[in-house]
């Protein structure tokens, strides 16, 4: 990736909604290069997706919380995941380094909905034990990291 290429990313992580020819503008290119080098970086994986970012609690989903998993020794660890990716209230996985296999975020419309949740969690196979932290609120997330732009 060049400059102008991460110019691009830089671009649109701040707004995924930019055309192609606004792109083109701020980066100095035509929109038809543009539009050219942001194939190349969702061909090749830089780009993965393009969402809406939406307020939880507008849509129901007023409960967050952390889930730590400690996966059992035997366990398949493809497996696990392929049941924690069948689980549409799990919104992020992490694989950890220490005693917790797995750091889940969960998003659920109210505690009931997170104890049906960690009751299910703790009958899956490979899992042999979960802990749980709830978030009071949310003060910032998914904030991208200002990229290193080379310096000419």
């Amino acid at each position: 990736m060049d400059t102008i290429d991460l110019s691009l990313v830089e671009l649109l992580r701040g707004n995924a909604r930019l055309s192609y020819a606004e792109l083109a503008r701020q980066v100095g290119l035509s929109a038809p290069a543009v539009h050219e080098r942001v194939g190349k970086l969702e061909s090749s994986g830089v780009i993965r997706a393009y969402r809406a970012e939406v307020e939880p609690e507008s849509i129901g989903l007023g409960v967050t919380a952390l889930i730590g998993i400690v996966e059992d020794s035997d366990a398949d660890t493809d497996d696990v995941l392929e049941s924690f990716r069948r689980i549409p209230e799990i919104e992020s996985c992490y694989f950890m380094a220490g005693v917790e296999s797995f750091l889940l975020k969960a998003r659920v419309g109210t505690i009931a909905e997170l104890e049906q949740l960690i009751v299910r969690l703790n009958r899956t196979a490979g899992v042999a034990s979960t802990r749980t932290s709830i978030a009071l609120s949310t003060k910032w997330e998914n904030r991208p990291q200002p990229l290193e732009l080379p310096t000419t």
